[in-house]
């Protein structure tokens, strides 16, 4: 293309972003306080200079605060960026123009960070050998008749990954390690896991080398892609070949690929701040394109970012156009690339207005609510922000799932044997009704989880007393201080063989309290094979084997992952775990039996009042016709316990799951389970027992 000069064409102004059209390509983008714009277009990603410079007249290129100019003949496949000139009266507007910086477009559906260089987009002054470029894409699939999947929440079971982490360990043997065609390759391993959803860390394009200083020296960067600038773009780093502009394509692979076998797709997604930081961050492309609008600032000196997000920035969600900007974002992932739902990191941000107080009733999430588009979406709410607000229980809207953080710290707080808190842990598996039923909420608000990305695997909740975060390069100042741990008497591995039996008993005791709860339960990946940190808590920044999943724990640990499998079976076969309404205590019509009744080591006694206990039993009626009934017994004390099962007519109770035994026989399969012929089980310490029942 050099020194070709293409004609142009006033253009219009939606839609935003770069358009393929019939007899060219249309580029539009806001900007209310730019005096002069400027359209570059490349050869490559790779190209230093333009090979042309596109000067949008004000008269002719601008309607409103939209400018825009057609390109005639332009092919699919150019790359672009935007330089924009404009006030720069940072302290009294909040304005940053530069002339010099090249711009990514908001609205591009892909971009290239080979040559980035986050220093100099800090620094004033030309960075074009060292952008990010955007490219036009043909926006053109073949779904071959595929479309999102409708997956009910009460029958949901969510499995949070890093799509590189996933795939990039050597042992996971896939052709392309660390992108969306090699979680392709793992497919059959979901599958055969049970789950019905993958939640995928952050998957939009974000920077990688938003990192501190300190971190950044150790040669470390932003790993988990909490720090997005391209909402529209699937990230570059998943791609295979990006610099083919192949983004839309390679993503929509995976989500074709992942329906097909019948699972779902959610996206962690995070509109609560940008990888463009505060007042001495870069200048990727809100902050040269409307900072003020784009971004929460002081009242009075608007150098200053108001940060309620802990990352330097807090995007100002309920302005009307950043409203639109958000919804229009959420609803292309849903109707162009067929996602399933969201989760949304820091989700109580969204719920602050324009001045940082808490509003009732939010535009922005009732926005996302009443989407037509989104209606049959997953909406899963992080609901708490890192400037102390708290809203789990009380998030705005009605159907949106929330992290229940507190059913978390309950559980870990059990299963390490806290006296005391069966009531609670009752209230917590029985879906929270004390935080949702009284605002006219289902247990499937409730997302239930024990570990997560942010925080101990599995493994190491039960290895550690102490966060180890000192490969982070921060001194261990990050990362979470009472994980609600225990390390059973010895700080990381150990070759006690008494201490290695019960950590992974407690595993499954985790497991097995998720997986009977109500409401929607989330693993995290690599947990079912006790992938480890080494103690490390918040590995954001560590893109090494210490985050990736070792496939080789799969084979080491082929009796946890066939524990969790056959348990995840075990829930989908008992609607009774999988109901979407309350339990009610009372009789089911029809039956001769409640739906949930309360034991302690007695039938019918729960030690609801004592403070040392650390027993809780019930049982469950089945939900549907012929469905058996459960019996589930958690004992997290130190001691034996003769446990005394209830009788019900006609029904023998057979021996399901016993955490304490030698696998196989933790977890039976229905066809080999065996009669319990005495009136009481003699239960194990430290441990969960399951029995189903079936006529005699």
């Amino acid at each position: 293309m050099k020194n070709k000069k293409y004609e142009l064409k006033p253009g219009t102004p939606y839609p935003s972003g770069s358009k393929l059209g019939t007899g060219g390509i249309n580029f539009s983008i806001f900007s209310r306080h730019a005096t002069h714009v400027d359209l570059l277009l490349f050869d490559s990603a790779e190209s230093e200079q333009p090979f042309q410079i596109i000067a949008l007249q004000k008269e002719i290129n601008r309607t409103f605060f939209a400018w825009h100019v057609y390109v005639l003949k332009l092919p699919v496949g150019t790359w672009y960026a935007w330089r924009m000139d404009g006030p720069n009266n940072v302290r009294e507007s909040g304005l940053y123009f530069d002339k010099n910086k090249q711009l990514l477009d908001p609205w591009a559906r892909a971009i290239s960070h080979k040559k980035w260089d986050r220093g100099a987009a800090c620094r004033p002054g030309d960075n074009g050998a060292t952008a990010m470029r955007c490219v036009v894409v043909d926006d053109n699939y073949d779904w071959e008749g595929e479309t999102p999947l409708r997956i009910s929440s009460e029958k949901s079971i969510i499995y949070e990954l890093h799509v590189g982490g996933f795939t990039k360990h050597p042992s996971a043997k896939v052709a392309n390690p660390g992108t969306f065609s090699g979680l392709i390759e793992k497919i059959p391993y979901l599958q055969s896991l049970g789950i019905t959803h993958v939640e995928l860390l952050p998957i939009m394009a974000f920077d990688e080398q938003d990192v501190p200083r300190s971190t950044a020296a150790l040669g470390l960067k932003n790993y988990w892609g909490y720090s997005p600038h391209s909402f529209f773009s699937p990230h570059p780093g998943f791609c295979v070949t990006p610099e083919q502009g192949t983004h839309l394509q390679e993503f929509r692979d995976l989500v074709k690929a992942l329906h097909k076998a019948k699972i779902a797709i959610i996206m962690d997604v995070v509109f609560n701040h940008t990888s463009e930081s505060g007042a001495d961050g870069p200048i990727i492309n809100f902050r040269g394109i409307g900072d003020n609008i784009f971004y929460h600032h002081d009242k009075f000196d608007k150098s200053i970012f108001r940060d309620y997000t802990g990352c330097g920035n807090t995007i100002n969600a309920n302005h009307p156009l950043v409203t639109r900007f958000i919804i229009s974002c959420l609803e292309y992932w849903v109707k162009e690339m067929h996602v399933d739902g969201f989760r949304f990191d820091l989700a109580s941000t969204l719920s602050r207005g324009e001045d940082g107080e808490v509003l009732p009733d939010p535009p922005v999430l009732w926005g996302i609510e009443l989407s037509k588009r989104l209606a049959k979406t997953k909406l899963i709410a992080e609901a708490w922000d890192a400037a102390g607000l708290y809203q789990v229980g009380s998030f705005p809207g009605y159907r949106w799932g929330e992290w229940n953080g507190i059913y978390r710290d309950v559980v870990r707080r059990f299963v390490r044997g806290d006296k005391g808190i069966i009531k609670e842990l009752a209230t917590r598996m029985c879906g929270s009704s004390d935080l949702y039923e009284h605002q006219g909420r289902l247990p499937i608000s409730s997302i239930n989880f024990v570990t997560c990305h942010d925080g101990f695997t599995l493994n190491d909740l039960f290895s550690y007393n102490h966060k180890h975060n000192e490969a982070n390069g921060e001194n261990s100042r990050d990362g979470c201080n009472n994980s609600l741990s225990y390390n059973w008497g010895v700080e990381g591995d150990t070759d006690n063989k008494a201490i290695v039996a019960l950590r992974r008993r407690l595993a499954k005791n985790a497991f097995a309290i998720l997986l009977l709860s109500q409401g929607v339960p989330m693993l995290l990946a690599g947990d079912e094979i006790l992938n480890s940190q080494q103690g490390n808590n918040n590995a954001y920044c560590q893109d090494n084997a210490l985050s990736w999943i070792d496939w080789q724990k799969a084979t080491d640990n082929a009796d946890m992952l066939r524990f969790v499998r056959c348990l995840i079976a075990l829930r989908k076969r008992h609607a009774s775990i999988m109901r979407r309404r309350f339990l009610t205590g009372k009789v089911i019509e029809g039956r001769d039996m409640v739906d949930i009744t309360w034991h302690g080591s007695q039938v019918n006694k729960p030690q609801w009042d004592d403070a040392d206990s650390r027993l809780l039993a019930f049982t469950l009626a089945g939900y549907e016709t012929e469905e058996a009934d459960l019996h589930i017994v958690m004992n997290m004390s130190n001691q034996q316990e003769a446990i005394e099962l209830p009788v019900i007519k006609g029904k023998t109770w057979c021996l399901a799951v016993d955490t304490s035994l030698p696998s196989p026989n933790d977890i039976v399969t229905q066809e080999h389970q065996q009669p319990v012929l005495t009136q009481h089980y003699m239960m194990s310490a430290q441990t969960v027992v399951v029995l189903e029942n079936r006529a005699i």
